[in-house]
């Protein structure tokens, strides 16, 4: 089939890769000229495992090309919007303006039979208003609802073999009867590998992405609230959610305690989730989701509190390595980033903060230039006289405790992951500190 991505971000470049991948003739549209340039030569303007490999071998086939001309899409049969939803200047609502300005743009290229899908995560009610807006604007087009459930990190692979695929569709049924059809042949090799399938109409589909997330972060604040009593008991966490998560109703995915989550949709969409449903007039039914945004961030600041206190009750003018600026392995996305907004905190206390990550710097550089960074762990360790470890990239979880010992000035580590073996380091001689260990 002959599809566009409009939106060559995070969620717009994967796609289409995917889509290329999978057989279909892809065309991504953008309106940064350099995103488009990179992309065009193969080059993923992100780091994504196995995504520069796949936009090469895209490109190179012919079946996927870039522009930042819409009239480029003309041709397409059906056109995914990729495009972001950042959280609104100013507030906690989803801001809707890029997917708006798509769908705007996108209208005049529409034809007879045309199916829009939207992707962006955006609050239940939007989908409903694109779609009398196209049904309008461009009649005999329609709209779908296809939510994404990306994980960064493994992108390539959720989108090439989802887990699900969700289908938010018309209320006429010979308009859905088509588009289904129409988002069966994109997904056809998922469909016929047993996928699961789950037709709704427009609101559910948004929701489900929403309830989604709103899940996951509410069992991540849930295991780092059990930390907190953890610490003022001298129970282990981690001991505590492996016991739990024993109980299949439960389950020990998502109950790692530590510093919490960040990234540019758990924090956004959980805010932007609550802002809508009390526009609703149901903000009592998700209003738990403010005190799960409470504690994700509050982790941040008890991890700086735990660096201040095995260093005697000030960080100022000590040497404090922070190992992992992105919000999790993997990624260089430093979004709403524990890690990076834990450095900032420390050099805000006077520490000589020495941070660095496998692939994160330059945006992190981008963000806060205030902050001194170096190539690699070794440039931050020698002479630290404390040692953070924020993101769980595999590197720092492998770290020889006996050879680290050697380069540091005072060996105290602070595992904002939980990450490590601690009585490996005891035993390597470093005081050991991890949120919510004793």
């Amino acid at each position: 089939m002959r599809i566009s991505v409009i939106g060559c971000g995070y969620l717009g470049a994967v796609h289409a890769a995917a889509m290329a991948k999978i057989g279909h003739d892809v065309v991504g549209i953008d309106v940064d000229r350099a995103k488009i340039g990179a992309l065009s030569e193969g080059r993923a303007p992100f780091y994504e495992p196995g995504l520069d490999e796949l936009l090469a071998e895209a490109t190179e086939s012919g079946r996927l090309r870039f522009s930042t001309d819409m009239a480029d899409a003309a041709d397409a049969r059906l056109h995914f919007v990729a495009v972001g939803t950042p959280q609104a200047p100013g507030g906690n609502a989803a801001d809707l303006t890029y997917v708006d300005a798509a769908v705007a743009s996108l209208i005049p290229v529409l034809a007879e039979g045309s199916l829009v899908v939207g992707k962006s995560t955006v609050p239940v009610g939007t989908a409903a208003r694109l779609a009398a807006w196209i049904a309008d604007a461009a009649p005999g087009s329609a709209l779908a609802w296809n939510p994404e459930f990306l994980r960064e990190g493994f992108a390539v692979e959720d989108t090439i073999s989802p887990d699900r695929l969700v289908y938010g569709l018309p209320d006429d049924p010979d308009a859905a009867t088509e588009a289904r059809g129409l988002l069966d042949e994109v997904y056809a090799a998922a469909v016929e590998r047993g996928t699961p399938v789950v037709v709704s109409d427009y609101a559910t589909a948004e929701l489900v992405k929403t309830a989604a997330n709103a899940f996951l972060a509410t069992k991540i604040s849930f295991i780092n609230a059990m930390a907190e009593i953890a610490e003022a008991t001298g129970a282990d966490v981690t001991r505590l959610a492996d016991a739990i998560g024993h109980d299949a109703r439960i389950g020990r995915r998502f109950l790692n305690a530590g510093v919490g989550f960040g990234g540019g949709c758990l924090p956004k969409d959980i805010r932007a989730f609550t802002a809508r449903a009390e526009e609703l007039g149901r903000g009592d039914s998700v209003a738990f989701l403010k005190e799960v945004d409470a504690i994700n961030l509050r982790r941040r600041q008890r991890l700086v509190d735990l660096v201040v206190e095995e260093l005697g009750g000030s960080v100022y003018e000590r040497n404090v390595a922070v190992l992992g600026l992105a919000f999790k392995p993997d990624s260089d996305d430093v979004r709403d980033s524990p890690a990076l907004d834990v450095a900032v905190r420390l050099l805000g206390l006077g520490a000589n903060v020495l941070a660095t990550d496998p692939q994160a710097v330059a945006n992190a550089r981008l963000r806060h230039p205030q902050l001194f960074y170096v190539p690699s762990p070794r440039n931050a360790l020698v002479d630290a006289d404390a040692v953070v470890i924020v993101t769980e990239w595999r590197e720092y979880r492998e770290l020889d405790p006996i050879a680290v010992r050697e380069m540091v000035r005072n060996p105290v580590v602070i595992d904002g992951r939980n990450c490590l073996d601690a009585d490996a380091w005891r035993a390597a001689g470093w005081t050991y500190r991890g949120l919510g260990r004793p």
